[in-house]
């Protein structure tokens, strides 16, 4: 079993910053890319940041030189460091990743139980 179990979020003010975490554990043969979306009400769920193995990474057009995504492989761990928040950022953030269970496994998606972001004006 995999778990992804994500943390921080909260409610800020038009440009302030917030740090979303998230911490994969269980059974973990490997781990490609790990991601941060979000999903808005009545809005689809997009990407916000992704970052591989070796740490490239991939930014929406909207978060680009305001959100960094980082990632711990020893810890399995990814974290979105969120500045200049805007109240369109306000959205319910998942944690994504990647992860194989076994070496005989196919990689598969795993997804946290999300978090809520809510940036007032």
């Amino acid at each position: 079993q995999v778990q992804l179990v994500e943390s921080g979020g909260g409610l800020v003010q038009a440009g302030g910053s917030l740090r979303v975490s998230c911490a994969a554990s269980g059974t973990i043969f490997s781990m490609n890319a790990m991601g941060w979306y979000r999903q808005a009400p009545g809005n689809q769920r997009e990407l916000v940041a992704t970052i591989t193995r070796d740490g490239s990474t991939n930014y929406a057009d909207s978060v680009k030189g305001r959100f960094t995504i980082s990632r711990d492989n020893a810890k399995n761990t990814v974290a979105l460091q969120m500045n200049g928040l805007k109240p369109e950022d306000t959205a319910v953030y998942y944690c994504n990743a990647q992860i194989r269970t076994t070496f005989h496994s196919s990689r598969r998606d795993y997804w946290g139980q999300g978090t809520q972001v809510t940036v007032s004006s």
